[in-house]
């Protein structure tokens, strides 16, 4: 149940070409998000969505990709995302958002899962350029960028080996990502 969902939640980031995301189904994956705690209950987070491939090629060129993958610039032409989901924060409502966004988009992922899709949560932007290609408004900060649609490639867990856990893709193209085991990260002070 909720274990094989987050199991399932990876951050995928080749994706099945011609695979569209409906504007309805954004909209049910912002709800999932709506219904996020978020500090004090102030809930200053806004979102985009991009659901047209015009729109979408503004937002992969400010986009940054697997980081550990030195020899990877990012999903090719036929790989790219079918949707994203910006997730902003209104500085007219705060002027910090700790971590209301990380918790919703976990709900969005999840959400995304469910429905057969996969994603990728991006801190790594060129925010100023993603501003000014999208005319966003000042007020809003870009705190991250979700890439969503039908996953096109395989992710496996591996378990973290003296420490070591950068990501990789053997030879057949499969995604492995060392997960630290559970005695190491849990501390019996």
């Amino acid at each position: 149940m909720i274990k094989g969902l987050i199991k399932k939640n990876r951050s995928y980031r080749r994706f099945k070409k011609g695979f569209e995301i409906e504007k309805e189904t954004l909209i049910e994956l912002i709800e999932f998000a709506r219904y996020s705690a978020s500090a004090a209950n102030i809930q200053p987070l806004k979102y985009i969505l991009s659901y047209c491939p015009e729109k979408n090629d503004k937002i992969f060129p400010c986009t940054k990709w697997a980081g550990y993958l030195s020899d990877w610039d990012g999903p090719g032409e036929d790989e790219r995302p079918s949707a994203y989901i910006l997730i902003l924060g209104d500085t007219s409502l705060a002027k910090s958002f700790g971590c209301d966004h990380g918790i919703a988009a976990q709900n969005i992922l999840l959400g995304a899962v469910e429905k057969g899709l996969g994603g990728c949560i991006m801190g790594a932007l060129k925010r100023k350029a993603l501003h000014e290609s999208l005319n966003i408004p000042p007020r809003y900060e870009i705190l991250i960028v979700i890439a969503l649609g039908k996953p096109d490639e395989e992710v496996v867990f591996e378990t973290a080996c003296n420490g070591d856990i950068k990501y990789w893709r053997d030879e057949t193209g499969v995604h492995h990502v060392p997960k630290r085991p559970t005695e190491e990260i849990i501390l019996d002070l």
